[in-house]
């Protein structure tokens, strides 16, 4: 169970931060410092502001992160005119590094081509569309790493049982050339690519999408290319459901919960009260209010911290200069 929960991992980076921020954490107890950081842990926020290689070390946290881009940015695609949802691969990767400031931009750029196949990476994409393919190449990165090799196998007519699966550092930081279609109507054999992709699950250590749900999504396709393969993991809801990170596409855009937090947020800003609805007889409507009082958390992500430090450096140097 440890194993599989990742539970190692994450006590030892409680470890390090306890011992990165040991002067402020000893003024307050050790004991409630493990009881916020795992508090964090479960509630998906412990991502925020940490460094890539943290971030992509557990599927817990790669879901966390995927959903807290969304929440984040769902509103990219809700508001404005017509054109205001679309960016570029760019844009959405400044988006990214506001929450993990050294996230590679290959990531980024191999989730865009998902979305625009042939088109020049410069065009335009919606929230939805980058999104769900987003969540694909980042979840599933090892896996679609493998995946490459067997396509590529299966077109030069090689033995495609033979592939490596890489690991969590190479997938990071190898990049491999996307599959080259030649003939991109073609692409390879259907069934037979789903029988490599059957037994690089059951011998993948890394995540990988159901393959019951992928035996069904090739079911109808006799032929298909490599990134007529990404595009379909990306658009199948069932595939969405089973990670469990995002919404379903029609729900993409409501977030009640954070709807709500906003709303509170807002009302403290300026000093108004929301009260709830009242009913004719008038009764307060019986609603669940959540408590908006917050204490300060003893733990802070690490770059957040270090952050902090090095703008208060830069504040004091320009303080003594000044005074010179």
């Amino acid at each position: 169970f440890a194993a599989q929960r990742h539970v190692l991992t994450y006590m030892e980076d409680a470890v390090s931060q306890l011992l990165e921020n040991r002067e402020d954490i000893s003024q307050h107890g050790i004991a409630r410092f493990f009881t916020e950081y795992f508090n964090s842990v479960r509630q998906g926020t412990h991502i925020l502001f940490r460094e890539f290689s943290f971030v992509q070390a557990t599927p817990h946290n790669r879901a966390s992160f995927l959903r807290t881009f969304w929440r984040c940015f769902r509103t990219v695609g809700k508001n404005g005119g017509k054109y205001s949802n679309l960016l570029t691969a760019q844009e959405y990767h400044c988006l990214l590094q506001l929450l993990c400031p050294d996230f590679p931009v290959e990531l980024t750029q191999k989730a865009a081509r998902i979305v625009l196949m042939d088109d020049a990476m410069d065009c335009l994409m919606s929230f939805s569309d980058f999104l769900f393919a987003f969540q694909i190449q980042f979840y599933y990165s090892e896996f679609l790493e493998s995946v490459a090799a067997i396509y590529q196998d299966l077109l030069a007519g090689k033995n495609p049982n033979t592939v490596i699966v890489p690991t969590s550092s190479s997938g990071q930081h190898r990049q491999r050339q996307p599959p080259n279609d030649c003939s991109p109507l073609d692409g390879v054999e259907a069934s037979l690519f789903y029988q490599c992709l059957e037994s690089l699950c059951d011998r993948s250590k890394y995540s990988c999408p159901p393959s019951a749900l992928v035996k069904e999504m090739l079911s109808s396709a006799q032929r298909l290319t490599f990134y007529g393969f990404l595009m379909a993991l990306a658009k199948d809801q069932g595939i969405n459901r089973a990670l469990g990170a995002l919404p379903d596409k029609g729900d993409l855009f409501l977030d009640p919960t954070m709807d709500q937090e906003l709303e509170k947020l807002v009302a403290q800003v300026s000093g108004l009260s929301i009260s709830g609805p009242t009913s004719s007889s008038g009764d307060a409507a019986n609603l669940p209010v959540r408590n908006s009082s917050r204490i300060n958390s003893l733990w802070k992500p690490l770059h957040h911290q270090r952050k902090m430090d090095a703008e208060s450096e830069g504040s004091n140097e320009e303080t003594d200069s000044s005074e010179n």
